[in-house]
This record gives C-alpha cells, structure tokens and sequence, in this order.
C-alpha cells in the first residue's frame, strides 16, 4: 500500500533539508591537510642522478639502495637528520652546506674526535687530516660487526691506510713514519690478521694500539703510544711478556721513572715488528742492543760468538742467549742468568761439558780495560808496542839504505861510471 501523497512530501522534505544541512556542514569543515612529503624523496629528486656535481666538480650523487643498506637506512634516518641545514621547503638549498651533524647522535665520539691527532692537524689548517667519513664512509656507513664496514677488524688496515698508505698522500700531507701501512703489512701482526681472516683478538690492527676516536700523537704524554705508555699498550696483549719485562732490569727502570730505559718498540720496532723466532730478527737485535751497550756491543763483536753472527749464523750465543730477552738482569742479581750461581747453567745451554773453569772466560773481555781484563791489556799494549817497534825498525832500516844507495850512486858516477 502505497504511503498517501501528503506523507511522501513531507518525508521528501525532511531528506532535503538533512542532505542541506549535510552539505553546509562539510562546506564549513577545513580541508584535510596533505601528508608531507618524504625528505628523502624530495632531496633524491635531484641527488639520485650519478652524475650529479658540486660547483667544485665533486660529486654529490647518493645511490638510494647503497643508502637503504647502511646502518642509517636500516633506522631509517632522513637527510635532514644528518644535514640539519637542509629544509625541505626551502628549496633549492644553499651551495655550500655545513658538514653532516653527527654529534647529533654520536655526541661522545665527537668530542673525544676534537682531542685527537687528527681533528689538531685541522684546527692547524691541515685540511686533509681525517674526519668522520674518511673513516666512517658517508652514506654507506655500517656497523662495525658488519664484514663490509671500513671499520671492522679485518678492514682497519686498509682504511687507515688510505692516508697512511699511500706515498703522494704522505708526501703531501707530511705524515710522520712514512707508508705504515706496508710496514704493517709485512709484520708479524700484519700477517696474523690477514691470516686469520681479520677475526679479532688473534693479533693488533692499528686501532689496536693508536685507538680509534683517542688517537694522539705520540709526542702527547696521554697517547696510547706515547713511549712511557708503550708496555702498557704491548701489554694489553702480551701480559705474560709484560710482567716478565716489569721484574727485569729495563722495566725496574722505567718504574723508576728512567725515561731512556728500553721499552717494546725500542728492540721490537713500531710497525715492523717481526717473529723473533726468525734467525734474520735474531741477528738485527743484536744490534739494537747495542744502541744502549755501545761498549758491550764492541767487545761482543771482538769474540768468536760476535764474528760468527757477523757473518749471517745464529747457531752460536747472541745477546739474549745469556742474557736473557724480557727477563734481563744486572750480574749482580742471584736471579740473572749470568751470576756466577746460574752461569754455568746457561753456558751449558750450548756446551754441555762447561764447567766452573769454563765460565771464567770472559766474553766481554776489553783490551782498553786495565782493571777487567788486566791479561788481554798487558798482551795488547805488548802486541802495540811490538808492531810499532816493528815499523819504526823498518822504517830507519829503509831510509838508511836509500841513503846509502843515493850515496852509492853518487860515487858511481863521480870514478866516471866504472865499477868500485
């Protein structure tokens, strides 16, 4: 049954006057705001281009899949977190920007930067001295557990040595030491890393001793690598080696604040440090040692043992074959491997049949020393004496007979050539 016509009007008048009051609400209501857009999105408009470029020639491309990769990308940072002067309403920005703010997130890192080697070299003036990106990359950087980030382990080596590496570069820049890097390289630390495939812990990279956001110079009395530093550093390694050094001779002296006292890298090297196991090793310490006991070294070199490792063989006793290496100690001492309690023992090391006689040899004995080895002086004076006695005899004997011969022929021609 259809509704009478009176009610379909006024049921029509209702749904017009609600569609009105509809319309006019929605009218009054503000517009819905668009969703801002994406920075990343506006800045690789133009940045995703790879040829883009700088006033300067430098590129300035970002690859965005390089970029999502990176440790920013995975937090999913935006440009505008890194380059905070950077609005993307206020475009196109400025030429030149200030560098990306990463004290923003890594506040600590950069204030112990501003101490470093380094951030110094610039506030100098030395524009080329690294920063954050040299090392860190810029946006590609990774974690560095990741295998693929500048500053894992297994690739400390080859992002410092993209300064400390390479020739033009130290040339330029006036980097002390020279190419480390290959003198790294080819160390026994060097060859520990790259054999084991950079695992941490099975040998030293540089951060290992220089650190990584505290290096200094080594001139700096707070430097990891300053000298009176140097055993402690070695020592966060080799703590064995280090108490052994600690109760010897040169770490007693270093403990009572004798600065020229012999530390690691005094017989060891820096950056070149070799198995000393190696007979070549074995044989440049001698020397070494000798750049303290220069009278020592002179009268080692005079012995039987000295010549032998002169000649290139290691089969016969060198420094710290009775000395000792980490372990030295004055003779004095009952512990020193050479008091008269223990040195019997420690020539036996080479000559089983020694006995107390036998280690009466002297193996430092010094023909300029009276009161040491008052026999070998005598003899020597003696040996002096007799050669010099020597040539003066000769020396008379020669110019008399030339005398005599200048004589001889005078005469000769004065009886007009004939015979005598």
């Amino acid at each position: 049954m259809k509704p009478p016509a009176l009610l379909r009007a006024l049921l029509l008048v209702v749904a017009f006057g609600l569609s009105a009051a509809a319309s006019a609400k929605a009218a009054d209501a503000p517009a819905k705001e668009a969703p801002p857009a994406d920075p990343n999105e506006t800045c690789l408009a133009c940045h995703a281009d790879a040829s883009a470029k700088d006033a300067g020639g430098r590129s300035i491309a970002v690859d965005a899949a390089v970029f999502a990769k990176s440790v920013h990308g995975e937090m999913q940072f935006k440009c505008t977190d890194c380059h905070a002067d950077v609005s993307v309403d206020q475009l196109p920005h400025a030429e030149k920007l200030q560098p990306a703010a990463c004290a923003n997130c890594h506040e600590d890192a950069v204030k112990n930067y501003k101490g470093t080697a380094h951030a110094k070299a610039r506030e100098k003036g030395q524009g080329l001295a690294a920063t954050c990106h040299d090392c860190h990359g810029t946006h590609d950087i990774k974690r560095p557990k990741d295998p693929a980030s500048r500053t894992n382990f297994a690739n400390i080596e080859t992002t410092c040595g993209g300064c400390h590496g390479n020739d033009k570069f130290v040339e330029k820049a006036h980097l002390p030491g020279g190419n480390i890097q290959a003198k790294y390289h080819d160390s026994i630390h060097g060859k520990l890393v790259l054999n084991s495939g950079g695992f941490p812990g099975v040998a030293p990279t540089c951060t290992s001793c220089h650190g990584a956001h505290n290096i200094e110079a080594k001139s700096q009395p707070d430097s990891r690598v300053a000298r009176e530093h140097i055993p402690d550093t070695c020592g966060g390694c080799h703590q064995r080696v280090k108490a052994v050094y600690d109760k010897g001779k040169h770490g007693k002296l270093r403990h009572e604040g004798n600065g020229a006292a012999p530390v690691c890298i005094d017989c060891h090297s820096a950056h070149t440090i070799q198995q000393a196991s190696l007979p070549k090793w074995q044989l440049a310490v001698i020397g070494q040692c000798g750049n303290c006991h220069s009278d020592l070294i002179t009268t080692y070199r005079s012995t039987f043992h000295g010549q032998v490792t002169e000649l290139g063989y290691t089969n016969v006793a060198t420094c710290a074959a009775c000395h000792g290496a980490h372990d030295v100690l004055p003779a004095t001492d009952p512990a020193s491997r050479v008091s008269a309690a223990n040195r019997v023992d420690t020539c036996r090391a080479c000559h089983p049949k020694a006995n107390v006689n036998f280690v009466q040899f002297d193996p430092h004995a010094n023909r300029h020393d009276k009161e040491r080895s008052p026999l070998f002086y005598y003899m020597g004076l003696f040996m002096d004496v007799l050669l010099a006695g020597v040539f003066v005899f000769f020396g008379v004997h020669t110019v008399l007979w030339f005398v005599r011969s200048r004589r001889a022929v005078r005469e000769k021609r004065r009886n007009g050539g004939s015979g005598g």
